[in-house]
């Protein structure tokens, strides 16, 4: 993917966000997450108008290599950015700050997710479930798991690992 983009900048074709969001998204999907930046960076250098799927690209390799704190920062400059947020977004968020046993800030994500009314789903409530877990916050997480039912989100088996 990269020596498309280099090939086309050295032709001198015009990238657009296509061809950016397509080499980050394969940097997160192989989790290197210092690559998807370095071109997430140079797509904003560029000026290229970048959308949700560009940043939630970025905030999934953040995801993928621990770099919750990246993950945030890449998930905030979205608003100076004004590139509306979605469950991706969040739910990628919120799964970094679980992964970097930040259960605060994912609390505070899902009731910001909550506040700006996006849709939570599974996968939501599976990273919120784990953040809990993993801070030692079980009673937390069994209430959340037992909400689930109430709000209709439906579990699936990494939800009830991340319950047990």
């Amino acid at each position: 993917a990269v020596l498309v983009l280099r090939w086309h900048q050295i032709n001198k074709h015009e990238l657009n966000v296509y061809h950016y969001n397509t080499v980050i998204d394969a940097f997160a999907k192989s989790a290197r997450w210092t690559k998807a930046l370095r071109v997430f960076s140079e797509m904003m250098q560029n000026k290229v108008e970048s959308t949700v799927v560009t940043f939630n690209a970025a905030i999934s390799a953040c995801e993928k290599g621990g770099e919750w704190k990246t993950a945030v920062h890449v998930f905030r400059e979205m608003t100076r950015s004004h590139v509306e947020r979605d469950t991706i977004t969040f739910n990628a968020t919120i799964s970094a700050c679980d992964r970097g046993g930040e259960l605060e800030r994912a609390l505070e994500l899902l009731h910001e997710m909550a506040q700006n009314e996006v849709r939570s789903n599974t996968v939501t409530s599976s990273a919120v479930i784990s953040a809990c877990g993993r801070g030692g916050k079980w009673k937390k997480a069994l209430n959340f798991f037992s909400a689930m039912a109430q709000s209709k989100v439906e579990g699936n088996a990494i939800t009830f690992n991340a319950a047990i």
